[in-house]
């Protein structure tokens, strides 16, 4: 079993929901964590939130995955803060949702800017640290990038792409050290797309699940690679 303590992670998109989910669960085991949103001052709060609870400690770093030297920027903090960089996790998503006759311009542009080409920034933007220290790159996809529904056009065009992006990613970089992985969700109790989480989500998964998930991830010896991850809500209500 890999042992994390002292080992340090980036998380877009950390400030709540299943990235912060994440970054609760990697500081749980004593890793340190940098934590990205485009609301530097919330990002703070909540870092400090996290490095207060321990026995990881956390940075929060203001940066929008839609540009490339921001996201250089969140690296370039954790390298200055924690000295190295082992995790990287390509959380940060956005859904617009509706049919394609009513999807405007701007729509589907956000969703592919996010979900689609903010992956492809973070996954630049850390290669090299990564592959200094043969660490692991992690994808957050969604089940909607293998199973396409009405009114998804955007928001499956990007899992879509995110899945198939990852999987040439980790076969790039896997004889360099370096391992790679997507997890896609099914239902998850988070405040994604104005959703507001209550007691009648339990039957969801959790984002605690997934930051679980990872941690056991992360864990595996070196020789194994989960190259995709699919995970549903085992009970979730009949139709």
């Amino acid at each position: 079993m890999e042992q994390l303590t002292g080992k340090v992670a980036l998380v877009t998109g950390g400030t709540k929901g299943i990235g912060l989910g994440i970054a609760e669960a990697l500081i749980a085991q004593g890793m340190n964590v940098t934590i990205t949103s485009r609301h530097g001052e919330q990002a703070q709060q909540i870092a400090k939130q996290l490095s207060d609870k321990g026995p990881g400690k956390a940075i929060g770093v203001e940066a929008d995955v839609r540009d490339f030297a921001a996201q250089q920027q969140s690296v370039q903090a954790t390298l200055d803060t924690f000295g190295q960089l082992n995790v990287a996790i390509a959380n940060a998503g956005i859904g617009r949702f509706g049919s394609i006759e009513m999807l405007s311009l701007e729509d589907w542009q956000q969703v592919i800017d996010v979900n689609l080409t903010g992956a492809f920034y973070t996954v630049k933007a850390t290669l090299a640290p990564l592959i200094q220290s043969k660490g692991f790159l992690i994808t957050i996809a969604s089940l909607a990038g293998a199973n396409f529904f009405a009114g998804g056009a955007a928001y499956n065009a990007s899992k879509f792409g995110l899945v198939g992006f990852t999987q040439a990613v980790m076969l790039d970089l896997r004889h360099k050290g370096v391992r790679t992985t997507t997890i896609m969700p099914g239902s998850v109790a988070t405040y994604f797309n104005n959703h507001i989480p209550s007691p009648q989500d339990s039957w969801k998964i959790q984002p605690e699940d997934i930051g679980q998930i990872v941690v056991h991830l992360l864990q595996l010896p070196a020789r194994a690679l989960p190259s995709k991850i699919e995970v549903r809500p085992s009970q979730p209500p009949k139709k």
